[in-house]
């Protein structure tokens, strides 16, 4: 019996509601529980500064890695165009020879001229599949409204039956690489 009286008064104090704190403990509790709210406070703060911080990270990471790729790309796509403006310079002096050799003098009579003359004009037939290859293509803009994006006007004249800012002349066609402009085209223009 004496186990049940055990078990019974342990049930009794289970049972029974433990008194609340003296009333001079009160103010104490209330003064930790505002300390532990504010404290609560400050770190939620700090928790969603952290976070923000921590989210613009990322999205900077994310910017400069896509500049980056951006960047690398470009530099894959016209990294070759200092090779192609020095290209272009030769690609010229082969027009000029092919275009300055007079057509009565090639003939059957001087066959050394002659075949000079059909070597030049291979090699600059050979070159314009290579431009095409690299992505370079020229632009000739006779007859067409002046873009200064694309041409270079050298000067400007009067004629008749052009409206004005068409050009007239090219001196020198311009290029460009995968439509960015290596060369502007230098013109004339119509006043």
């Amino acid at each position: 019996m004496r186990r049940n009286n055990a078990t019974e008064e342990k049930a009794k104090q289970v049972q029974e509601p433990q008194p609340s704190a003296p009333p001079e403990k009160q103010p104490k509790v209330d003064e930790e529980i505002e300390k532990l709210n504010k404290d609560i406070a400050e770190l939620t703060e700090k928790n969603n500064e952290l976070l923000d911080k921590y989210k613009r990270a990322l999205a900077d990471g994310e910017n400069l890695r896509n500049r980056l790729m951006k960047q690398i790309s470009e530099a894959k796509l016209f990294g070759i165009q200092g090779f192609c403006k020095d290209l272009l310079d030769v690609a010229d002096v082969l027009a000029k020879a092919t275009e300055t050799v007079p057509k009565e003098e090639i003939s059957d009579k001087n066959p050394h001229l002659k075949s000079l003359y059909e070597g030049l004009v291979m090699t600059g037939v050979q070159l314009q599949p290579v431009f095409n290859r690299q992505g370079l293509e020229s632009v000739n803009p006779l007859n067409e409204k002046f873009n200064p994006n694309e041409n270079e006007a050298l000067f400007q004249q009067e004629v008749e039956g052009k409206d004005s800012g068409t050009v007239v002349v090219v001196s020198k066609i311009g290029y460009k690489l995968h439509d960015r402009v290596v060369r502007p085209a230098l013109v004339g223009v119509s006043k």
